[in-house]
């Protein structure tokens, strides 16, 4: 079985449905808002409403006749703290990268640090 992380990666890698995420940011809305832009049926708005349903990122209430749906934000919480993950890890191996290139001469020739500092006294 998939994990959540899996599903909110899949479910926001159709076009379509980050553009219908980006929409309920700004306000919850019906299939039928949701489908106005688009050139395709409710029904085919709705099978990307359920695929984002099925990821957690998205959830439907009842008010009165209107069922809007809502975008559940902190499910974008368990994204970030993944992509926050390999970005500190990226980071860190640039930083790496940039410490041995500035100890690196014109001849490629890598100093140690204590010799680094020895040559700037």
């Amino acid at each position: 079985m998939e994990d959540q992380l899996s599903k909110v990666f899949a479910a926001l890698a159709d076009p379509t449905r980050r553009d219908i995420v980006a929409r309920l940011a700004v306000n919850d809305a019906t299939v039928g808002d949701l489908a106005e832009p688009y050139d395709v049926s409710v029904q085919a708005v709705s099978k990307h409403l359920k695929v984002l349903e099925g990821a957690g990122l998205v959830s439907r209430s009842r008010d009165a006749q209107r069922r809007p749906c809502h975008l559940e934000a902190e499910v974008f919480d368990l994204m970030t703290s993944w992509i926050e993950r390999y970005q500190k890890e990226a980071e860190e191996r640039f930083s790496r990268l940039d410490d041995l290139l500035a100890r690196m001469d014109d001849n490629g020739n890598v100093q140690q640090p204590e010799q680094q500092e020895r040559g700037a006294s």
